[in-house]
């Protein structure tokens, strides 16, 4: 018996050894038939193989119209009695305002096309269009988004988060979450209007009831412009990115919050065409009241007599050297701004040309030899943003090239605060028209 437990061990440890012999064996065998293969091939010379190696794929922007412009309206509800023409419009007459732009070649874009086209990333049609509807009322599920399925058109839904079924301020005539989800499942663009569609200029409450101090102001703003965000995403699973100020109230510590809280894009309802310049931060658009027609035709003039020009490719800053840098704070409010712009091309001395915002176009020099554009600042920039603009003609065509700094005279390490995606206009914009007549709330 004791031979016996002696013999079995060593008989598995043979048995085992001569496996990892085998198997080496194998892989040996195995080298050698691709070392016989790699050898029996003709490989790729040298210099192809350097050639494959140094090759990168080259990432250009896309040559998009910085001529283009965008008009945008607003609606609210759709009813064939109309009670409240400053929120109400007729299905027909609705529809027909949407024929009248197929007819006069204006094309509907998506709204995120737009804020595509602002980023340099997407080209759009030189006249366009977005449709938004307000607040989440039923008859845009019911009456409006057929008759946009009729011409294929997209829009964008800014809603309040109280307003949808079962909300605080939902009723009736609200859309529920369950719809939304349908419109969303469909490709319909959802977006921001605040948690209880409150002025959020004022410190009040409107389901506690009650005027809020400072600190409980702060809370609730955050949450009707942030929180409402949150909702939204969280219920949908959508990345919102716009927020419709209500009632088209707004100042800068608001702005300030909504873009601190991941928004792209602010909307108002001041209506103006957009350019390649407007503020992202206060967007206008035009909002359509059933006793109002003449919005909507001086809208769509001001947009279809619009020239038409060039092509414009689009330079980003991280290809440039900049004085100031892109996102730097400065303390000095009269700066000497220059930028390297070799990265533009072979440049045509005399078509250099650079506008500040704040400022207009200014008498910048242009050094060919070191293909420098520079400008002093004699006149204190007032903006705590600014960007600048420098184009110039390469080959013919027209490319354009943008950056903003901050400026903070107080001289405080603090980091400095994003910059707005935006380039302001270089003329002061015309003065805003009378507040607009708060909308009714639904019961």
């Amino acid at each position: 018996m004791l031979i016996r437990f002696v013999i079995l061990p060593l008989v598995f440890v043979l048995v085992l050894t001569g496996c990892k012999k085998s198997a080496t064996v194998a892989k040996d065998t195995a080298d050698q038939f691709k070392s016989a293969a790699a050898s029996a091939t003709p490989g790729p010379s040298s210099a192809a193989t350097a050639a494959t190696q140094s090759a990168a794929p080259v990432i250009t922007k896309p040559a998009i119209d910085q001529n283009a412009q965008v008009v945008i309206f607003g609606y609210h509800r759709f009813v064939n009695n109309v009670k409240h023409p400053d929120t109400e419009i007729t299905p027909a007459a609705f529809e027909a305002q949407m024929q009248e732009l197929k007819n006069k070649g204006i094309a509907v874009i998506p709204m995120q096309d737009l804020l595509a086209w602002r980023r340099g990333e997407k080209a759009i049609p030189s006249k366009s269009a977005i449709i938004t509807f307000d607040d989440g009322w039923k008859s845009q599920y019911e009456v409006a988004w057929p008759i946009m399925k009729k011409f294929n058109y997209p829009f964008t839904l800014f809603i309040y988060t109280e307003g949808i079924k079962p909300g605080h301020f939902s009723g009736g005539e609200s859309m529920s979450w369950e719809q939304l989800a349908e419109m969303r499942d469909a490709g319909i663009d959802i977006q921001g209007h605040t948690a209880t569609h409150s002025d959020l200029r004022k410190p009040y409450d409107k389901v506690a009831k009650k005027k809020l101090n400072p600190e409980e102001y702060e809370q609730w703003l955050n949450n009707e412009i942030a929180g409402s965000k949150q909702m939204i995403e969280q219920k949908l699973g959508v990345k919102v990115n716009c927020f419709a100020v209500p009632y088209g109230f707004h100042n800068d510590h608001i702005r300030d919050v909504a873009m601190k809280a991941g928004y792209e894009a602010l909307f108002t309802v001041y209506g103006q065409p957009i350019t390649m310049h407007t503020p992202l931060s206060s967007v206008g658009r035009y909002l359509m009241e059933a006793n109002k027609p003449k919005v909507f035709t001086d809208a769509v003039a001001a947009i279809a007599t619009t020239a038409v020009g060039p092509s414009v490719a689009e330079v980003a800053p991280s290809n440039l050297q900049t004085q100031p840098a892109d996102g730097e704070t400065i303390k000095n409010a009269l700066p000497l701004i220059k930028a390297n712009i070799a990265s533009l091309g072979a440049i045509d001395p005399g078509s250099v040309e650079m506008r500040v915002s704040g400022l207009g176009k200014v008498d910048a020099s242009f050094d060919p030899k070191s293909t420098t554009v520079a400008y002093q600042v004699t006149q204190r920039l007032k903006d705590k943003t600014c960007t600048v603009i420098v184009s110039a003609k390469s080959g013919g065509k027209k490319v354009e090239t943008h950056w903003t700094f901050n400026i903070n005279e107080g001289g405080t390490n603090a980091a400095p605060p994003a910059p707005l995606p935006s380039v302001a206009p270089s003329t002061p914009p015309p003065a805003a028209p009378p507040a607009a007549k708060p909308k009714k709330r639904k019961k």
